[in-house]
């Protein structure tokens, strides 16, 4: 990939917009652009914004850091202004950014990998999912990426939802579940505070065996082993004290049923 990315920087002047190095400018000033914003410029690169939706920053790449519904508008406030036009978006196809398209830039997406809960989120470190409508914008995105230390990956339009939805599960379906688990730590007797700070380090042990080990490999428990008592005794506790939990709790014990019961490595 990197002797591609030299390859397409070869046939690209250095006064284009899709050269390395050129200024960015960034449309919307929530929590991603502002940090997207920040860590181009701690990296070298001239920053323009970031400036609110509707208005037409400076720059010869133009990022737009919006919600998904308003990426066509803001696209559509910034055609011409400059030759490389690119959304963060996930889920939202490179269609979105017609208007640009149609005064002449070339189109991009750039979609950290990455939660932006609190404001100095960490960029590097983080995977990027990106694409480009010619080789070349790919490249740029690619370039783009790396510069804020993450590491970019292709990701086909096709595949948008697919992706998203995984990351939906990986880190705000994530979030839900530790809600669940923290509420009947609750029914156990523990404050909120503490329930956190000890079920924490049990969450970030799995998640790095997950990692390290696979699914098949980094679960265990009651269900993992058969235990099937256990699991009635906590079934019958969900039900009598949070019985709006009872559907999660009976569908992940199906689900881990039969992550248990498939062979290792089925899905690598």
């Amino acid at each position: 990939m990197r002797e591609l990315d030299r390859e397409l920087r070869s046939h690209i002047s250095p006064d284009s917009p899709l050269a390395p190095g050129s200024s960015v400018g960034v449309v919307g000033a929530g929590r991603l652009g502002t940090v997207l914003a920040r860590a181009l410029r701690d990296a070298g690169r001239e920053v323009h914004g970031p400036v609110g939706r509707g208005v037409a920053p400076a720059g010869e790449i133009v990022l737009l850091c919006v919600p998904d519904a308003e990426i066509t508008a803001a696209a559509e406030a910034v055609a011409g202004t400059a030759g490389l036009v690119g959304h963060t978006s996930g889920a939202t196809a490179l269609a979105a950014l017609a208007p640009a398209a149609a005064a002449g830039a070339e189109l991009f997406g750039l979609h950290p990998l990455q939660t932006f809960a609190r404001p100095g989120a960490r960029l590097a470190g983080s995977g990027c999912a990106v694409a480009g409508s010619t080789p070349a914008a790919t490249a740029a995105a690619r370039d783009l990426a790396r510069t804020l230390g993450m590491t970019p990956f292709d990701l086909a339009d096709g595949d948008r939802a697919a992706y998203h939805a995984a990351a939906s599960l990986a880190s705000n379906f994530l979030v839900t579940l530790e809600d669940a688990a923290e509420r009947m730590a609750g029914v156990a007797g523990l404050e909120p505070v503490a329930a956190r700070g000890h079920l924490h380090h049990l969450v970030r042990t799995t998640v790095e065996n997950w990692a390290d080990l696979g699914p098949e490999h980094a679960l265990t428990g009651p269900v993992a082993r058969g235990d099937e008592a256990t699991v009635r005794r906590q079934r019958s506790a969900v039900a009598d004290a949070e019985p709006d939990l009872l559907p999660l709790f009976d569908v992940l014990v199906e689900r881990t049923r039969a992550l248990a019961a498939r062979p290792a490595g089925a899905f690598s």
